[in-house]
């Protein structure tokens, strides 16, 4: 493993973060590096090939779906998301007849966040984020639509950019209307059993532990860090469910950037991307990032990379590759990260670009 990313990591353990594991992936192999614990209790690493929650990395998976849809000609980019779902974007301004498919993919739909991360915000009482998720188990995909359909559009549709995850909560509605089949079952068909990542899944509701073998995630609580491994995650669906391990992330994200998955036009497509807010390290394409890094001793060396981060109770997440099919991941066992995850992002994305 490349040291400043052995170095990356030991500072990010050592600024108080339970632990960490890095995975990089390309045509010379895997090495995977580890800092701190995988289980506070006994003590252990992180283990070789453990599962985690991924969070929003899943945006990726879903989006080149809907991608090889689009490509099939199943899927209209450019139509509005009413000619596939009528009636389901309605009611307090919003309108699916205004709203395309496309800007659910890039964030520019103005709807609003069924789970936002404005604490001003009074949610419903079954989406309170102070709870183990346990209240969201009966929660399906149209439900938390219809949590979002409750509160005004943020913005006019296509005017900006604004992460929301009810964006993906609508386009797994979709893939499941234009395939008839569930979403687990067609990122299987489509991306889990061509490239053989067998160690991915999307949780079921009540599914609460992760396969062995598996880091523990962690919450910080008045100084204490608290196990919050067994949560339910189904309801997040396609905008943050699924769990896999830093090998499978990796060979996703270079197969998907090397052209393994999607024509070449619809990868150009997914690559159009447009700022996320005023600094241009990170601008976001459909369902996936692009983001410049400063490598070399004077920061003056800006690489590029493509991917995603991720962050749900218990873990935060980054998955990152380059078109030569080299790349990249990173779980720590918390969500509560704080700036070394940038170092070690920079880290890893100079060690593969």
């Amino acid at each position: 493993m490349p040291a400043p990313v052995s170095d990356a990591l030991a500072a990010l353990v050592r600024s108080g973060m339970p632990g960490a594991q890095a995975v990089l992936y390309g045509p010379d192999g895997q090495r995977t590096a580890t800092a701190g614990v995988g289980d506070l209790a006994t003590g252990a690493p992180y283990a070789d090939n453990a599962h985690f929650r991924i969070g929003s990395v899943t945006k990726t998976f879903v989006a080149t779906v809907v991608l090889q849809l689009a490509a099939e000609g199943v899927i209209d980019l450019e139509a509005p998301i009413a000619r596939y779902l009528p009636n389901v974007v309605a009611g307090n301004g919003n309108d699916g007849a205004r709203i395309t498919v496309h800007q659910l993919l890039q964030h520019t739909s103005g709807l609003a966040d069924f789970a936002p991360e404005d604490p001003s915000h009074k949610l419903p009482q079954q989406l309170d984020q102070t709870s183990d998720g346990k209240a969201y188990r009966d929660l399906t995909p149209a439900d938390v639509v219809a949590i979002a359909m409750s509160i005004p559009p943020q913005f006019e549709p296509g005017a900006k950019f604004q992460y929301t995850n009810t964006n993906y909560a609508l386009l797994n509605l979709l893939i499941e209307h234009v395939t008839g089949r569930p979403l687990a079952a067609e990122i299987g068909s489509r991306i889990l059993d061509p490239l053989a990542l067998r160690e991915t899944y999307i949780p079921s509701a009540g599914d609460t532990a992760l396969r062995d073998p598996h880091a523990h995630g962690y919450r910080s609580v008045d100084g204490t860090w608290l196990d919050v491994t067994d949560t339910e995650v189904a309801w997040a669906g396609a905008a943050g469910a699924i769990v896999s391990t830093g090998a499978d992330l990796s060979r996703f994200v270079a197969a998907l950037l090397s052209g393994k998955l999607l024509p070449a036009a619809q990868l150009a497509q997914m690559e159009q991307t447009m700022p996320m807010s005023t600094s241009t390290e990170m601008e976001y394409g459909l369902g996936l990032i692009r983001f410049r890094m400063p490598c070399g001793a004077d920061g003056k060396d800006v690489r590029e990379v493509w991917g995603h981060a991720g962050g749900i109770p218990g873990f935060s997440t980054l998955a990152i590759a380059t078109p030569k099919g080299t790349a990249a991941s990173l779980s720590i066992n918390t969500v509560e990260t704080n700036g070394q995850f940038s170092t070690v992002a920079t880290a890893l994305a100079c060690a593969i670009a």
